[in-house]
């Protein structure tokens, strides 16, 4: 419901609560099936909830793919896997049109990428085209065939990959792709006790996650998670912590030597929805600087392109935003 000035109504306490539930019950049912990785997990409800996307950057074998096909069926959502290689078209990925000779007609089909959920698997190792023609259809949700335009279905969340330690063939998205991403996660190894407990869990059938959430239940979701709560004060906030990234000299002379390029107006978008998310996932009506604190490293990241001289002291763009955290005034 829209009020007299034409923005949407608060939500109410009893909705939050419910929602709250809800979305519990999904972290829940993953946990069920994947051992650890609870910041991954959280990250991906979070991109859910703000209808954006996801850039993992972790070694092999952390369960990415577990992660993601458990949350996919925990919301009762179609999955689809795309393994990116040098050879890989953008037609293997959006779909084509087949010519039947017999009828001498078209037949579109559809790509891998019309599903609720996708992994784009090592996606830095595809050429230009393909990264580009995925990072429009996400940008866009749309995909066009021929001269039809083809909507892509809702909810609509793809998380990609890249492998950090393996740079031979592969092809690094620009700094203007990487930006579409809501954020970039940094996954770790899991812990000695996680690791045990996936080896005793190696020796027993598979489980799989099931639903407890319907794709139109989460849209409808992410309807409230945007009508959470974010006052002026925070709004504030937000824009001057990624000025900060821009003209760091304005926080710290010494970080105005290691920022070479700060972050876009896409970064405040993306905090402003990720903090209402969070939010919405603790179960509040109301974001407050924590929340953006929680998911700033994440949306800013890969965002700031760092100087030379950055590098030769080993500083990483983490360890700007820690600063410029430390350094911007806390509402």
């Amino acid at each position: 419901m829209a009020n007299e000035a034409g923005m949407s109504a608060p939500p109410s306490t009893e909705e939050i609560r419910q929602a709250a539930e809800e979305l519990g019950r999904v972290r829940v049912e993953v946990a069920r099936v994947l051992v650890g990785q609870k910041y991954m997990v959280d990250r991906m409800l979070v991109a859910l909830m703000a209808d954006g996307h996801l850039l993992v950057e972790g070694v092999p074998g952390l369960a990415k793919t577990t992660a993601i096909k458990a949350l996919a069926a925990a919301i009762d959502g179609s999955f689809s896997r795309v393994q990116f290689t040098p050879d890989l078209l953008p037609a293997d990925v959006v779909g084509t049109q087949i010519y039947n000779p017999r009828d001498m007609t078209f037949t579109t089909r559809k790509g891998p990428i019309f599903a609720n959920i996708v992994l784009a698997d090592e996606i830095n190792r595809a050429p230009a085209k393909v990264q580009s023609a995925l990072l429009e259809a996400m940008q866009e949700r749309q995909v066009t065939l021929a001269d039809t335009t083809h909507a892509l279905p809702e909810p609509f969340l793809v998380l990609a990959t890249q492998n950090p330690i393996e740079q031979e063939g592969t092809y690094p998205l620009p700094e203007a792709q990487v930006d579409r991403f809501m954020m970039k996660l940094q996954v770790t190894y899991p812990t000695q006790e996680e690791e045990r407990l996936v080896l005793e869990r190696s020796s027993r059938p598979v489980d799989r996650a099931r639903p407890v959430l319907t794709p139109q239940r989460l849209i409808a979701l992410q309807d409230l998670s945007r009508r959470v709560t974010l006052k002026p004060v925070l709004q504030t906030y937000i824009v001057s912590l990624v000025h900060a990234t821009r003209q760091p000299g304005t926080v710290s002379q010494r970080l105005a030597r290691f920022v070479q390029f700060g972050a876009s107006p896409r970064a405040t978008i993306a905090l402003a929805a990720g903090a209402r998310a969070v939010a919405l996932l603790d179960g509040r009506d109301f974001a407050t600087p924590d929340d953006v604190k929680e998911i700033a490293a994440d949306v800013l990241r890969h965002r700031m392109l760092l100087t030379y001289e950055a590098e030769a002291e080993g500083m990483t763009p983490d360890a700007v935003i820690r600063e410029i955290l430390a350094s911007v005034r806390t509402p």
